[in-house]
């Protein structure tokens, strides 16, 4: 859609019109919106949709028309984008979304966004997308529905201005969008897994903090820095003395890290009793959930890679998958940086699991090795993922 239609669908909705603008001809009217909602699920936006009849997507354009989600600030009401549904690209079925920003020096252009589409109906389209793709933060913003059908299907309301168009609904609707904060995830699969399936990506995972030698921090720096991804199991026991008040913790799942449980005292779980075994796991996992204010994991790795099917089968019924490994550079014999680092990615193939540890012990060698690592297998074209992504487990967000 051109600018001057932007400019006025500004002021309409500035000037809070609710009315279907422009004298229509030939009985053409812009499609009739009967309902629509603008929603969160988790850490993605849900705008759905649902019109008085049938329509395609391919043919708005053809028809010049427009189905569009004017987004606007809460707090002074101006609108900063537009969301508009688009026919398919060329061999592909499914509709797309596209982008428009919109600023005080006018609209910019309109790109399409990753976004799933969906349609119950011929009438009714539901949109998913994540609000980063359109750089929205999590916080509240108002928005309507515009459809439109421009000229000369429909007679302006002023010479050379935009056609008719209706807002759904009659003023703008305040959608409560919150910052998503994980609280779970939802183990399926297998009960006992080794390493991925065959996709060219890995996972790094660290075992035994929380630490202070070096601290926590300095592996999350790294990985920061490096705009990259692990796995950490944690000793439960030590969650109180080297992250008190949860702060690393929350920083792991905030970065998009995985926290795994890895025992409350580091034994040899395979050989305790069945009561004492749910000890060691619903310890720690409490425990987990109490420093990040809600997220109970569903990831937990034996203490020395000890298991029976019985402790397998527990940790299932607990909710846990019992996550092994397939690619360990043995960093806990502090073997030197070099040899850590070559080990690491001359083992790795398609799907591994990389053990390694941020506890325990110093690891100042494993930490050292770890920019290497994340660059060489970035170079060999690996995508380096948490567990959680490589299983394609359902996280559980509210």
């Amino acid at each position: 859609m051109h600018a001057r239609y932007v400019a006025l669908a500004v002021a309409v909705l500035l000037a809070g019109a609710t009315a279907t603008a422009g004298a229509l001809s030939g009985g053409r009217v812009p499609l009739r919106v009967s309902s629509s909602s603008l929603t969160q699920s988790g850490q993605e936006v849900v705008w759905r949709v649902q019109l008085a009849h049938s329509f395609s997507p391919t043919g708005l354009q053809r028809d010049r028309r427009s189905l569009c989600l004017l987004l606007e600030r809460a707090g002074n009401g101006s609108i900063f984008g537009q969301l508009c549904i688009r026919a398919p690209a060329r061999r592909e079925r499914a509709p797309r979304l596209a982008y428009m920003p919109i600023t005080s020096a006018g609209p910019g252009p309109a790109l399409a966004i990753p976004a799933t589409i969906t349609r119950a109906s011929d009438a009714q389209l539901t949109a998913t997308f994540l609000p980063t793709s359109i750089s929205l933060a999590y916080k509240p913003i108002r928005w309507q529905v515009i459809s439109t059908l421009s000229p000369p299907a429909c007679v302006p309301p002023l010479p050379d201005r935009v056609g008719c168009y209706t807002l759904v609904p009659a003023r703008p609707t305040l959608a409560r969008l919150h910052t998503p904060q994980l609280v779970g995830c939802v183990p399926s699969g297998p009960s006992l897994l080794y390493n991925g399936p065959n996709v060219h990506e890995v996972a790094l995972t660290f075992d035994d903090g929380p630490w202070n030698d070096p601290p926590t921090s300095q592996f999350l720096d790294v990985l920061e820095r490096e705009h990259a991804v692990a796995t950490f199991f944690e000793i439960g026991d030590q969650i109180s003395t080297y992250d008190p008040g949860g702060a690393q913790e929350r920083r792991m799942l905030a970065d998009g890290d995985m926290i795994g449980d890895h025992s409350w005292t580091h034994p040899d779980v395979a050989a305790l009793p069945p009561a004492q075994q749910t000890q060691q796991l619903i310890s720690t996992a409490t425990a987990i959930k109490q420093q990040t204010r809600g997220f109970m994991p569903c990831l937990w790795r034996p203490p020395y890679g000890d298991i029976s099917p019985s402790l397998i089968g527990l940790a299932r019924s607990l909710g846990f998958l019992t996550i092994m490994w397939n690619d360990d550079p043995r960093d806990w014999a502090l073997p030197g940086v070099n040899a850590i680092y070559t080990t690491a990615v001359s083992t790795a193939r398609n799907g591994s699991i990389i053990i390694q540890h941020f506890g325990g012990g110093p690891r100042y060698e494993t930490l050292a090795a770890l920019p290497g690592e994340i660059a060489t297998f970035r170079r060999e074209g690996y995508e380096l993922v948490t567990v959680d992504q490589m299983l394609g487990l359902r996280l559980i967000y509210k």
